[in-house]
């Protein structure tokens, strides 16, 4: 736990995307346990596209916006080695705190998937392949995002679909997809952050990028548990175009969220509490709570987890404690 330095260059816009982000995937993950909730509000079983489907790439997006502005920053006060240290250890950290995650689940009976590797693994290996070109041009990384997405379509067809598609989060091999994805990300983030005339090309790579990963949708199905390259292009641009509305409202409207920064500023800590609390809701000894229940408690029992949470993170934003790897 640290406490909060805020610079001019940072941007509150950021920070909410990111608790946009996270507020979203602690709201599918309750909803996910619970029975009634209706298919569009779930991700697609297979091939498909569901609102559920983007919010995993929005953290990724949220990820790549601050990972190349913080590795320079780093590099520059702290040289090469304290700075590669640094981020292998967090994104190591976050691997080993996925994987005690995934202990839990298993020692409570609550994981039965073949693969279970769940996305705090899936974002530490994509911080780690991603920590081997951030130092490269962005047209580099464009350019080695996309190959490193062509080969995984290759291999994706030719080897690997039934244990990706059995696995959480893709598993250990989908890595290379969700790797390309921030790689993508950090070259996306480098454009937004150009004053001028690169901001304002930002929202049309976007579109370009989404219009891509439509087309490519009817040569490669789309699908997030396959994790393919027209899923990975159309998250991606989606991302940012969301990314862009938010920082529209934030700058330009001065309409400010409070309460998505509080999410933004402590959202690891925030996505580790929403676990244990949807895991003592889901324990098997009593499934009273989301089994056989009315809409309206369902409806009460979200506003009441998202509301605890809300409140965490607003408190710990307003006395400037951050916990943070």
């Amino acid at each position: 736990m640290d406490q909060a330095t805020k610079t001019p260059e940072r941007l509150e816009a950021i920070d909410q995307f990111r608790g946009l982000a996270i507020f979203l995937m602690v709201l599918a993950d309750y909803l996910n346990n619970v029975p009634i909730t209706p298919a569009w509000l779930k991700h697609a079983e297979d091939i498909g596209y569901t609102i559920i489907d983007l919010i995993a790439p929005l953290f990724i997006f949220a990820i790549g916006l601050t990972f190349g502005l913080s590795f320079r920053r780093r590099y520059a006060r702290q040289g090469a080695w304290k700075t590669y240290e640094h981020f292998i250890a967090r994104n190591l950290a976050l691997i080993g705190l996925g994987f005690l995650i995934i202990l839990g689940g298993s020692l409570s009976q609550l994981a039965d998937n073949t693969v279970n590797w769940g996305l705090l693994p899936a974002l530490g290996m994509a911080g780690l392949i991603t920590l081997l070109v951030i130092r490269l041009p962005s047209g580099w990384r464009w350019v080695i995002g996309l190959a490193l997405l062509g080969v995984y379509q290759v291999l994706l067809d030719h080897y690997w679909l039934n244990d990706i598609v059995a696995a959480t989060h893709n598993g250990p091999w989908g890595s290379l997809s969700w790797g390309a994805m921030l790689i993508l990300s950090t070259a996306m983030a480098d454009l937004f952050h150009e004053a001028g005339r690169g901001r304002q090309a930002f929202p049309w790579v976007a579109v370009f990028v989404t219009v891509i990963g439509i087309g490519l949708g009817y040569l490669i199905p789309i699908s997030k548990h396959r994790a393919s390259v027209s899923y990975t292009l159309l998250s991606l641009g989606l991302s940012a175009l969301v990314f862009y509305g938010l920082f529209l409202i934030n700058n330009r409207l001065k309409i400010h969220l409070p309460m998505l920064t509080g999410w933004g500023r402590n959202a690891l800590l925030l996505y580790l509490l929403h676990g244990i609390f949807i895991g003592i809701l889901i324990l098997p000894i009593y499934t009273g709570w989301i089994s056989d229940v009315p809409v309206w408690f369902v409806a009460l029992e979200a506003l009441a987890l998202l509301g605890m949470l809300s409140w965490i993170g607003h408190y710990l934003d307003k006395r400037g404690l951050y916990f943070v790897l």
